[in-house]
């Protein structure tokens, strides 16, 4: 059923990506990786994924702008972001905010650090 959806994880730790893309291949998801935000663009005009999984703070490009450009793609718009955010624990040390986050336009948002089982849901129902 879901081996036809493809999952695009987008994180710059190496490590948190590798956990969800084995995570997502165990529920038979095919899984794309990007590790900053102009690579994650890439892959999505190579691939064209499903859904992606975004981090926000990361080098380049990041998970806001990422998701603004994809939301105001006619071709794009409709493949779901889901936000990865560690944000609310460093409000006082960034300049990321939850209200950025709250004004995307992204599908849905996960804080870090992330319970697989709960984002392994918010995908599920994201793709029904």
């Amino acid at each position: 059923m879901s081996k036809d959806k493809l999952i695009l994880v987008v994180d710059d730790d190496a490590d948190l990506v590798e956990s969800m893309s084995m995570k997502l291949e165990s529920l038979n998801y095919r899984v794309a990786k990007a590790y900053d935000g102009v690579e994650a663009w890439d892959r999505i005009k190579e691939e064209r994924p499903e859904l992606i999984i975004l981090d926000v703070m990361m080098p380049r490009k990041d998970g806001y702008q990422l998701c603004d450009e994809i939301k105001k793609s006619d071709e794009y718009k409709d493949i779901v972001v889901i936000l990865l955010t560690a944000v609310a624990d460093n409000v006082r040390t960034t300049n990321y905010t939850h209200h950025s986050g709250k004004t995307t336009f992204a599908d849905d948002y996960i804080p870090k650090p992330i319970d697989l089982d709960e984002l392994m849901d918010i995908v599920k129902s994201n793709l029904q």
